[in-house]
């Protein structure tokens, strides 16, 4: 029975799973979609949510005390969980987070894609909600 078991192991020690769940995330920022299996896409849907909710409420406590300092400790944490990549950051909360200001939440979307032609795995597009490509 899987009672209160949280998370997925993927087939991958700790190390493993968190580098995974970095770049995933940091592939989702910097291009606004990628493809990749259901699993994974599941597994790292949560965490960059998480992200840009963070960024979010940064940037509405610097605007509500008028102190840009306040946001200071939000693009630290941000920047720890996305090891420490300066540019995605500043991506994040001057791009991504104020595009989501008025939304609630579920700022990704998965769309199924099929099964992968080598191994039959359930393939998936994870991307941004609002997301334009640009061509």
């Amino acid at each position: 029975m899987r009672h209160r078991v949280k998370g997925k192991k993927l087939s991958r020690d700790s190390g493993h799973r968190k580098a995974l769940r970095m770049n995933l995330a940091t592939q989702l920022f910097e291009h606004g979609r990628i493809k990749t299996t259901r699993a994974k896409a599941d597994y790292v849907r949560g965490f960059a949510e998480r992200l840009i909710t963070l960024a979010k409420r940064g940037l509405a406590k610097a605007e509500a005390s008028g102190n840009e300092a306040q946001a200071v400790h939000a693009r630290r944490v941000v920047a720890s969980r996305l090891n420490n990549n300066r540019v995605l950051v500043q991506k994040l909360f001057d791009e991504i987070a104020p595009n989501y200001a008025n939304r609630a939440g579920g700022y990704t979307r998965i769309y199924k894609l099929g099964p992968r032609k080598g191994d039959n795995a359930d393939m998936a597009l994870l991307e941004l909600v609002e997301y334009s490509p640009e061509d």
